[in-house]
């Protein structure tokens, strides 16, 4: 039996202009974000500190008591103390990691007072005094040398434009000359201006504003924020453009980058704080990025180990119960708009599968094997999808991923029924989600059933904290009770 090919979208770039898609492929990578580069800077001193606090117990302990297991184990507890003293101390902060004589004052309390903690406990046979002039002397020898070295790495970084925040201007006119010249002009500036976007033409939108190029229209600017990584978006528009303003953030809803009006900003600083400044908030930060994803390999990789031994079941009665492959893989939309394969258990014959989903699954429907249908009422034909979490196309939490051609049972498309329905792709899609524990999943009968999704959707989206995630997680199992519109 042939394996069903997936459908292949056309990619991202086409219908872009040649100009916007060469600058959307060269940045195509996110930026190195400041929580990025402090996390990397903490895995590297902590894996240090925790060597370090070792060899100061091994130092301090008499050969007969020194036990290398729990010196192991005490020394990562150590220094977890360490880097969270020293993160409390804003030792991570960019401003400050970029200065090896700045760093150093905010990294030592932390460190003293671990070795202090690890005196005070004692751990049963270490002196404090012996540990903590080990600890002095480690300090001198390792931690002030890898200090200064992280420094150079963070100062290089900022000055090679790694840690620049990207941005593009929506509007070509004096303001973005004002802005251009104005950004240029200040001291320590990391926004970076990758291209300007405008529908107007000649003197009142030129194709070059002070050396930057206009390499698109409006209608251009999202199917360019869709390729390439991008951190914000400046309007560059008079405030008494008040319709215009008006339709392109209305355009701009769908995108997770905050937008700003550059009339507004008087330092050009652009800062996404809770202050009202942005005119659409940022909806997935760097800092929450990381936060989302350690949640996820973290919860995802020991559900996967928990449910292996009922995935292998799943697996053989898929094998016992019809010919064709086990699993079923189909190609949905992802973050930002981004195209994701999906894996998920084979639930109907293999000659009828549909790798587009413009067939959606009916009551009844004959396509769905037998096991097929206990799978898909008990919803364990998406444990497959863990794999994607670890992966990293899916969360564990997040709005449920639509087929790119999904259509409801009346052959309608999603997009077709509901405005600006890309808006829910603003966060990674999830395998469970708030619109799915509250009985939104299934069968689209009805344009009403998917109005109340997309609602649920953008509520998680706008409201979304790891309290919010965990709480679905909790009552996802009791959700699944629910099969009315599972089959």
């Amino acid at each position: 039996m042939s394996r069903p090919e997936l459908s292949i979208a056309p990619p991202p770039s086409e219908g872009l202009g040649a100009a916007a898609a060469q600058v959307a492929r060269g940045l195509a990578r996110p930026s190195l974000a400041p929580i990025r580069l402090a996390a990397i800077a903490a895995g590297v001193e902590g894996l240090v500190l925790s060597v370090t606090f070792w060899f100061v117990q091994y130092a301090a302990t008499p050969g007969t008591q020194f036990h290398p297991g729990m010196a192991g184990l005490a020394g990562i507890g150590m220094a977890m103390l360490a880097l969270g003293l020293t993160a409390a101390f804003g030792g991570f902060a960019l401003r400050v990691m970029v200065n090896a004589r700045r760093s150093l004052p905010r990294t030592l309390p932390g460190y003293l007072l671990a070795l202090v903690a690890m005196g005070v406990a004692g751990l049963g046979h270490i002196l404090p005094g012996g540990v903590f002039w080990a600890g002095l002397t480690a300090f001198g020898v390792v931690l002030v040398p890898l200090r200064y070295c992280l420094s150079l790495a963070a100062d290089w970084a900022v000055a090679s434009g790694l840690t620049a925040r990207r941005a593009v201007l929506a509007g070509g006119g004096p303001e973005a000359e004002r802005l251009v010249r104005g950004l240029s002009e200040k001291t320590g500036n990391e926004v970076r201006i990758c291209g300007i976007f405008d529908d107007r033409t000649g003197k009142r939108a030129p194709d070059v504003v002070l050396d930057v190029p206009k390499i698109g229209s409006f209608d251009d600017l999202v199917q360019f924020c869709r390729m390439a990584e991008i951190d914000l978006i400046i309007l560059c528009l008079p405030p008494t453009a008040e319709e215009r303003i008006a339709q392109l953030l209305e355009k701009f809803r769908v995108l997770p980058v905050p937008v700003h009006l550059s009339a507004f900003s008087q330092d050009f600083s652009f800062a996404d704080a809770p202050d009202g400044t942005a005119l659409l908030p940022a909806t997935f930060r760097a800092e929450r990025r990381l936060a989302k994803r350690v949640f996820d390999l973290t919860l995802g990789a020991s559900m996967l180990v928990c449910l292996a031994p009922v995935m292998l079941a799943v697996a053989v009665a898929i094998r016992l119960d019809s010919r064709g492959p086990i699993f079923f893989r189909q190609q949905r939309h992802g973050f930002n708009d981004s195209l994701i394969r999906v894996w998920k258990f084979r639930t109907m014959y293999a000659d009828q599968c549909d790798a587009r989903g413009s067939r959606i699954v009916t009551r009844g429907d004959p396509r769905v094997t037998r096991v097929g249908r206990i799978l898909r009422k008990t919803s364990l034909d998406e444990l497959p999808q863990l794999f994607n979490v670890l992966e990293g196309s899916l969360s564990l939490v997040g709005p449920r991923p639509h087929a790119v051609d999904a259509r409801s049972s009346r052959q309608e498309r999603f997009a077709q029924i509901v405005q600006g329905y890309s808006a829910r792709h603003r966060l990674p899609p999830g395998i469970t989600g708030w619109a799915q524990i509250h009985g939104w999943r299934g069968e689209v009968d009805d344009p009403e059933s998917l109005r109340h999704r997309f609602a649920h959707d953008l509520f998680y989206i706008e409201n979304w904290s790891l309290w919010l995630d965990l709480a679905i997680l909790l009552r996802t199992p009791l959700s699944l009770l629910d099969t009315r519109r599972a089959y």
